[in-house]
């Protein structure tokens, strides 16, 4: 009862005329930078940090604390609509809510975003505010063995995301895995696969630069080729009834995608150096596992749009537990919040709840307040993003060219990076033609420089013995239904061919 009494004073707190007006402009406005490709939570805290110096401390944590809410809504608009993800967080949902936009399900896939993200971030307020404390050590008990034994039940899911063909889906994975193994070795600091002796490639390869190649401009490039540049435009026009339609059919089609992303997004969310774009990743690849009808993930499935979505909004609140609780930042952007956080005078950690209690659930209290103003503010909007999609494909194709560009300088200031996300984009457009899966190669871009160094880690704890990831607690069950997962499929496609009479027989 206590904890809901000081949940009830947060509430209040947040509930406050300036508070409240902060939470509803932080959301809106972390709404729109997140549906800018190569903007993000991260660049929008960053860029707007300064202004919350006009605001006392706890009102500006909040501000700052909104727009992150905000961003993790806004990421699925571009993806839906354009097909280029507007943050890491969201390249998840293009695999499903693109198509669903070209069969004329856009609304369908907006507003199931918005539904599963608003119920994931309720999830994961209600678990943060009653375990905080608890999940917070369990956080910490996370050594390199488990988090390996985490990222290797997360490739697991990967064999599935290809389709029947596992030799084109490892091998998918195998470039992904090389393409962030290039620039600096991160234990020991020694460059590797710097390609042609180009300096640029010593900082390695951005995902987000990848994911808007591969997301925008191959995305642009295949249906050009495939449709010719003819795309029908079969979006209907969006009313009050055909909302309320498509909320119904979002909980009913998409609600085990919800609560797989809700829980696993929370869960990976809170540990330190995961964040939202590994949680969603990894909810997709679980939703589809456990799918009864996996072949229609890819191709317009309800669930591979919510999934991603509860687990990224999910991610973004158990992403702040460890910064509160240990002052250790769970994410980029949690990162960010903490240096504000020490600059307002705010020390992070277990002190944090008992000698700044009003300021600890005031910020709480906003978690609630954001997540609700975000999902009205986002359904209000979804017309307004229906509209774009009505535009002829011979303007809308320059559109997405450009904002592909403009989004993947504006995240460097690099135009290096200009030409990767072209290169990148016409290998996507190749990659498709020879009919290799892309998603396993774009998760494995993303969970290989987690996986690497935490597995290197463990070796080096265990002097070379890889008998540490059996024998720990946590890690050991982990590791043993990651390998089990890994030989499903293949064990599957063994006992096909078997059962397959030979020719002649």
């Amino acid at each position: 009862m206590e904890i809901l009494a000081l949940l009830g004073d947060g509430m209040l707190i947040a509930l406050q005329p300036l508070n409240l007006l902060l939470i509803i402009a932080g959301v809106t406005v972390g709404l729109f930078i997140g549906a800018m490709p190569g903007l993000g939570s991260v660049n929008g805290v960053a860029i707007l940090l300064p202004i919350t110096f006009l605001v006392p401390p706890s009102g500006a944590i909040i501000f700052l604390a909104a727009i992150y809410y905000g961003a993790m809504y806004g990421g699925a608009i571009s993806s839906v609509t354009l097909g280029i993800p507007g943050a890491s967080t969201a390249v998840a949902t293009t695999f499903d809510g693109r198509p669903m936009a070209l069969k004329g399900q856009a609304s369908l896939a907006l507003v199931t975003a918005a539904i599963a993200s608003f119920i994931g971030g309720s999830v994961a307020n209600i678990i943060f505010t009653g375990f905080a404390p608890v999940l917070a050590s369990v956080a910490l008990s996370f050594g390199p063995p488990e988090i390996f034994a985490l990222m290797l039940l997360a490739f697991a899911t990967f064999v599935g995301l290809g389709g029947e063909d596992i030799p084109k889906t490892i091998l998918s994975i195998c470039l992904g895995l090389v393409l962030g193994a290039i620039g600096f070795d991160q234990i020991s600091g020694a460059p590797r696969l710097v390609l042609f002796d180009i300096n640029a490639f010593l900082q390695g390869i951005g995902f987000l630069v990848l994911a808007i190649g591969v997301y925008g401009i191959g995305e642009m490039l295949w249906t050009i080729e495939q449709t010719r540049g003819e795309v029908e435009n079969n979006t209907p026009k969006m009313t009050a009834r055909g909302m309320a339609s498509d909320a119904r059919t979002a909980l009913r089609e998409g609600w085990k995608g919800t609560a797989i992303g809700s829980f696993l997004g929370f869960f990976v969310g809170i540990l330190p150096a995961a964040g939202a774009t590994p949680a969603s990743l990894m909810s997709y690849g679980v939703a589809k596992m456990t799918s009864r009808n996996p072949e229609k993930f890819g191709r317009g499935s309800v669930d591979g749009v919510a999934a991603p979505e509860a687990a990224n909004n999910s991610a973004s609140t158990g992403s702040m537990l460890p910064m509160l609780t240990l002052g250790i930042p769970g994410s980029p952007t949690t990162a960010i919040l903490l240096g504000g956080m020490v600059i307002w005078g705010l020390v992070p950690g277990p002190r944090l709840f008992v000698d700044e209690t009003e300021f600890v659930w005031g910020l709480i209290g906003s978690f609630y307040i954001s997540n609700m103003a975000a999902l009205f503010i986002n359904l209000a909007f979804i017309p307004v993003f229906i509209w774009m999609l009505r535009m002829p494909f011979t303007i809308l194709a320059p559109m997405i060219f450009v904002l592909s560009i403009v989004g993947g300088y504006a995240a460097t200031r690099d135009m290096f990076d200009i030409w990767l996300i072209l290169i990148f984009g016409f290998g996507a457009l190749v990659l498709r033609r020879l009919d290799y899966p892309l998603a396993p190669a774009v998760l494995a871009i993303v969970l290989g420089p987690i996986a690497e160094p935490t597995l290197r880690q463990s070796l080096l704890l265990s002097s070379g013995d890889p008998m540490i990831f059996f024998t720990r607690p946590v890690a050991g069950p982990i590791t043993v239904i990651a390998i089990i997962l890994i030989l499903l499929p293949a064990l599957k496609l063994f006992r096909r061919k078997k059962a397959t009479p030979a020719i002649g027989e």
